[in-house]
């Protein structure tokens, strides 16, 4: 071996190396935070992933960001969107649960009412919705009786 691909190995090691200590601490902080995070561009790949559902979510939201356990409750996930949510789906009640993550940008989650939509309660954000899972069993009670 000549004496520059030696240093040129030399000098590259410490980069693999930190480069495979980084990969290995985000694996093992995923796993101690027991969360998983994913963003999806449009409604249809959020479907298309097939790893939750969310039938309150506009056909045309966009900008999806998802965090949830790996066992995929509970989830948070915030969407952007100009549409409004279908009142045949979702029910406004008291709101009695709250998220439990947090997503940047998402509102302030901790207000009088909540749209009960299925097992998610869905609260309006600057541009679109937020909404959370699971909830708590007298929203659905709640909902289910058309409070």
């Amino acid at each position: 071996m000549t004496p520059s691909r030696s240093l040129a190995l030399a000098l590259l090691a410490p980069v693999v190396a930190l480069s495979s200590v980084s990969l290995v601490g985000c694996a093992i902080g995923d796993a101690l935070q027991n969360e998983r995070a994913a963003e999806f561009a449009t409604t249809a790949e959020f479907v298309a992933d097939g790893e939750r559902t969310a039938t309150w979510l506009p056909a045309d939201a966009t900008g999806i960001r998802l965090r949830e356990t790996p066992d995929a409750d509970p989830a948070v996930l915030l969407a952007t969107t100009s549409t409004a949510l279908d009142p045949a789906r979702c029910v406004e009640v008291e709101r009695l649960s709250g998220p439990a993550f947090s997503v940047e940008g998402a509102p302030d989650p901790f207000v009088e009412s909540v749209f009960v939509c299925g097992d998610w309660g869905v609260i309006p954000a600057d541009d679109g919705w937020y909404g959370w899972t699971p909830i708590h069993p007298d929203e659905e009670a709640a909902a289910e009786k058309g409070d």
